[in-house]
C-alpha cells in the first residue's frame, strides 16, 4: 500500500496552485511514466465499467480487485480486464459489506465508487481511512452530517476525496474555464446550470416497474423521486460552474434558496404505459418535477440550477456562464462578447472553442480522444490517476465534493421550509479566502 499523504502537506498543497495545477500539465496526463497505480472499483454496474472501460485505456493502471453484490456485473467486469490483456482481479460478491474486505488490502492505491447513491458515503469513509484515494460518483447528500464526514475523515487521514464529475471535463466547459479567467466575459455576475434529462425509462424499468420489479438504476434510483424532495443530482451542472466562479478558492456559496413544483410526470407516465389498474399507478411521488435552486456567492455571483428528470424533454444542461463583458449560453451554443460581436446578435462559439483551447484538450485530441460522455470519462480518471502516482490532491478536493454534494441536502430543507433561504456551510473553515484555484490550470498556461 503507497504511504498515506501527510496531512500538513496535503492541506499545504491543497493551497498552493502551482502544484495542484500539475497534474494537469499534458505532459503528466499523456507523458511516458513507468510507475503504476492500483485501482480498484466498489460497485461494477453501468457507470462503474465505464470507469473501468477509461482505466484499461491507461497503461500505467493496475485493477486490482473489483466488488459487487450482483455477480454477473461483476463477472462482466472482471472479463473486461481479461480482454484487455490484464490479470483477472480478485472480486468481492460476499454480501453487501465486502467491500470492507477489499479496501484492506495492501496492493491498491485508490479506490472508486460507483454504487447506489446510499452506499456512497459510507464506502468513501471506508476507502480514505484504510489510507487510500477514494474517487466517488455524482449523486447528492442525504444530509450536511455527511458532508461533514467527508471532511472530517479526509483532514484526519490525510487522504483525498474526489467526485468524479465528468463534466468539468468537457472540451468546451474547458475552454470556457479559459475564457473565464482571461477576462473575456468581463467581472462574472451570473450563471445558469441544471440536470434536464428525461429519466422516466431509467427509473422505470420494464415497462414501469421500479424496486424489487425493477431492473439496473430503477431498482434503487426511483425510490428517491417517492420519498425526496429536492435537487437529488446537481454535480453535472454545478460542478463547472463552481471552477468558473472559483468557488472555496477566493469565493465560497453562502445562502440557497430551492422551490420545487407539483409532481405529476411520474404518475403520469404509469398511467399511460401501466394503465389505472397497475400497483404503481397508487403511488405518490414526493419529488416535484421541475425544482428551481437559486444561490449567493460570497463575491455577489448567482446561480440558478435546474433539477428536471420527470417530463418529457431533450437532454439540457442549461448552463450560461454571464458577465459585465457578455455570455455563453450552452444550449444554442452560442456566445455574445460585446465590441468583439455584432450588436444584439449571437456568434457561434466553435472558433471560440478553438481559440481558447485548453493545454490537455489539444494534447488529448492530437493522441486521441478517446473514453466515454466524449471523451470526458476517461480525462477525470486520468487526473485520479495521476494524483495517485505523485501523491498529490485531487483537482476536486474533498471541500469540493462536500459543497457539491450539500445543495441536495440544503434544497430539500429549503422545499421543506417554504422555500425559506437557508445557511450554506463553510467546508473549508476559512481557508477559502485565501485558497487558490487549481482546476484546469497547466503549465502551459
Amino acid at each position: 500500500m503507497a504511504p498515506p499523504v501527510n496531512r500538513r502537506n496535503f492541506i499545504k498543497t491543497t493551497a498552493i496552485a502551482g502544484i495542484g495545477a500539475s497534474i494537469f500539465s499534458p505532459n503528466v496526463l499523456f507523458g511516458k511514466d513507468d510507475r503504476k497505480a492500483r485501482i480498484g472499483i466498489i460497485g461494477t454496474g453501468l457507470q462503474g465499467r465505464l470507469m473501468l472501460d477509461s482505466l484499461l485505456m491507461q497503461s500505467d493502471t493496475e485493477i486490482t480487485a473489483l466488488c459487487d453484490i450482483d455477480r454477473q456485473a461483476l463477472a462482466q467486469a472482471q472479463d473486461m480486464v481479461v480482454q484487455a490483456g490484464r490479470k483477472k482481479p480478485e472480486g468481492y460478491s460476499n454480501g453487501p459489506h465486502d467491500y470492507l474486505n477489499m479496501v484492506t488490502r495492501d496492493d491498491l492505491d485508490g479506490i472508486l465508487v460507483a454504487t447506489p447513491w446510499e452506499w456512497h458515503q459510507q464506502m468513501s469513509v471506508a476507502v480514505m481511512k484504510a489510507g487510500k484515494y477514494a474517487g466517488v460518483e455524482c449523486r447528492g447528500a442525504f444530509s450536511l452530517n455527511e458532508c461533514w464526514e467527508l471532511v472530517r475523515v479526509s483532514e484526519e487521514t490525510g487522504m483525498p476525496c474526489m467526485m468524479m464529475e465528468n463534466h468539468n471535463y468537457k472540451r468546451e466547459i474547458m475552454a470556457v474555464l479559459l475564457m473565464a479567467r482571461d477576462g473575456l466575459f468581463g467581472e462574472m455576475i451570473h450563471a445558469q446550470c441544471g440536470y434536464q434529462h428525461d429519466l422516466r425509462r431509467v427509473k422505470f424499468r420494464p415497462g414501469v416497474e421500479f424496486g424489487e420489479k425493477g431492473e439496473n438504476e430503477s431498482v434503487w434510483r426511483t425510490n428517491h423521486s417517492v420519498g425526496r424532495n429536492g435537487d437529488l443530482y446537481p454535480t453535472h451542472g454545478i460542478g463547472p460552474i463552481a471552477s468558473i466562479f472559483d468557488i472555496n478558492r477566493g469565493n465560497r456559496f453562502v445562502t440557497l434558496t430551492s422551490t420545487a413544483s407539483k409532481a405529476r410526470g411520474l404518475k403520469a407516465f404509469v398511467l399511460e404505459h401501466g394503465g389505472p389498474g397497475h400497483p404503481n399507478a397508487n403511488v405518490d411521488f414526493k419529488l416535484g418535477d421541475v425544482v428551481t435552486t437559486v444561490i449567493k456567492c460570497a463575491n455577489g455571483e448567482t446561480v440558478i440550477i435546474n433539477h428536471d428528470t420527470n417530463l418529457p424533454r431533450p437532454y439540457s444542461n442549461m448552463r450560461r456562464v454571464q458577465g459585465t463583458n457578455g455570455l455563453w449560453m450552452e444550449d444554442n451554443n452560442s456566445i455574445y462578447i460585446e465590441g468583439r460581436s455584432e450588436y444584439g446578435a449571437w456568434e457561434p462559439m466553435l472558433p471560440y472553442i478553438e481559440e481558447y483551447e485548453h493545454p490537455v484538450w489539444k494534447t488529448f485530441m492530437r493522441e486521441g480522444v478517446r473514453g466515454g460522455h466524449g471523451g470526458a470519462d476517461f480525462l477525470k480518471t486520468r487526473a485520479f490517476v495521476q494524483s495517485i502516482k505523485r501523491k498529490i490532491p485531487t483537482p476536486i478536493d474533498v471541500y469540493d465534493t462536500a459543497t457539491w454534494l450539500a445543495i441536495t441536502a440544503l434544497s430539500e430543507k429549503s422545499i421543506a421550509m417554504g422555500s425559506e433561504p437557508v445557511k450554506f456551510p463553510d467546508f473549508t473553515g476559512g481557508k477559502w479566502v485565501t485558497n487558490k484555484p487549481i482546476f484546469g490550470l497547466t503549465e502551459d498556461y
